[in-house]
């Protein structure tokens, strides 16, 4: 179906394939009356989108909040939360959510924190590979000051990006932090203004797409295995990564373009 054909259908999610970069799509959650907060039609249709990926020829995707709504995601929707009991709540809790679609999509995903990412929002872009925020975003766990926690994820990839000071504090208080915090905390990756963003964002995510797609697909999976394995078990699992793609053309072809200096044209594609 492609994802732009998917979005079609959706009134939360827009797709816009190929606009800044070759084989990059940029999805936009959109729901500007809720400040993109995550209720059940924004996850169902962002995750009915994310099952496109794999049968595409994208190679990095964009997630961001589309400019109406000023925010990237300011939290779930409090109102289906307040409506759940536990049962109901385990149910909802069911994996793969929308963190895990993102987690385990195949190819990187590029967090553009155009506004604010609160709660499922902070989560969602925990989620994502690399993060790159608007000086003007805030950023946090405040599902404490609701008498909850998080619960996509937050307690497990916070404390991995940031340490576990900084991820009690966060959690704990439910303080909110600037951008500029964020990074220097290794919450996010990179801070910049309106002048710079979306330059920086799609001048990276062209950079990726000139790579490989499978070597792209088996580096994201080594890197994510770090924070799951020990280091030999990891390590191991580098190996055999490595190892498997002297099995593809694409290795041949990176090497041959290499000596003979020029861009490679990689048969993966």
């Amino acid at each position: 179906m492609g994802l732009e054909a998917a979005a079609a259908d959706c009134e939360t999610v827009n797709v816009s394939v190929e606009g800044r970069a070759d084989h990059v799509a940029t999805v936009e959650l959109s729901r500007p009356e809720a400040r993109n907060a995550l209720n059940a039609q924004l996850r169902s249709e962002l995750k009915t989108v994310l099952d496109e990926v794999p049968d595409s020829d994208l190679r990095v995707l964009v997630l961001t909040g589309a400019a109406e709504t000023g925010a990237f995601v300011a939290g779930a929707d409090v109102t289906e939360l307040r409506e759940r009991d536990a049962l109901e709540q385990r149910e909802a809790s069911k994996r793969p959510r929308v963190y895990e679609y993102v987690d385990d999509c195949p190819i990187p995903v590029i967090a553009r924190i155009n506004g604010h990412a609160l709660g499922g929002g902070c989560e969602l872009i925990q989620a994502c590979d690399v993060r790159i925020a608007h000086e003007d975003a805030k950023i946090g766990q405040p599902e404490i000051n609701l008498g909850i926690m998080p619960g996509g994820g937050g307690t497990q990839r916070l404390p991995r990006l940031v340490g576990e000071g900084h991820a009690m504090r966060l959690i704990l208080s439910g303080e909110l932090i600037d951008a500029a915090e964020a990074k220097e905390i290794g919450l996010v990756d990179e801070v910049y203004g309106d002048d710079r963003l979306d330059d920086r964002v799609y001048d990276l995510a062209r950079s990726m797409a000139e790579k490989s797609p499978v070597a792209l697909e088996f580096a994201k999976k080594s890197v994510k295995a770090a924070s799951r394995m020990d280091l030999e078990n990891g390590i191991e699992y580098e190996a055999e990564l490595f190892a498997q793609l002297f099995a593809t053309e694409d290795k041949n072809e990176g090497i041959d373009a290499f000596f003979e200096d020029r861009e490679p044209e990689w048969p993966s594609e």
